[in-house]
């Protein structure tokens, strides 16, 4: 006998499938485990609330992106500014039982310096970065993501890895990246 698919077990499919790009978009971006995991709840929330507007597979990858790349970007600037939000877990009562966060989270950057020094990048130049080499996106997507022109992507992308590679062969030496 074939179990009947229900709303919530539709999305906690979707979740499960997309939870791990969403999870390592915002922890590549903001670095803490914590926040990354109450970041992609807070989208994986938005989501169950516009389910109704997704209209395809490739729309929802698109738009999962973009919500987390903004939610990435409000994040930094409210930990710049010193401020925190906080969502009631009776908000998120539906998204807690689907969302399963992974024990451990790889980390394919070279090195801790390098780590550290992508986070001192500026926001949209930090998350340009993280789209293009942990997500694989092409500057045409990123752009797509961020509503911004393709050549400011590229522009935002040569900006960020001259800086990244200036401050690596300052610490370590000549480093080709």
């Amino acid at each position: 006998m074939q179990q009947a698919v229900t709303p919530q077990s539709s999305f906690a499919e979707i979740v499960r499938e997309h939870q791990s790009m969403v999870l390592s978009q915002a922890w590549h971006f903001l670095h803490d485990h914590g926040l990354a995991e109450e970041l992609a709840q807070e989208v994986f929330l938005t989501l169950y609330q516009n389910l109704a507007s997704i209209k395809s597979a490739e729309h929802l990858r698109f738009w999962l992106r973009k919500v987390t790349s903004n939610r990435c970007i409000d994040y930094a600037r409210r930990q710049k500014f010193g401020l925190h939000l906080q969502m009631s877990l009776d908000d998120a009562s539906d998204v807690i039982d689907a969302f399963r966060v992974p024990d451990e989270l790889p980390d394919p950057m070279l090195s801790q310096k390098l780590r550290r020094y992508l986070a001192a990048l500026p926001e949209k130049q930090r998350l340009i970065v993280v789209l293009r080499y942990q997500e694989d996106l092409d500057p045409a997507e990123i752009a797509e993501v961020l509503e911004m022109p393709v050549n400011t992507v590229k522009s935002y992308l040569q900006r960020s890895l001259a800086t990244l590679r200036d401050k690596l062969s300052r610490c370590l030496g000549e480093v080709n990246v």
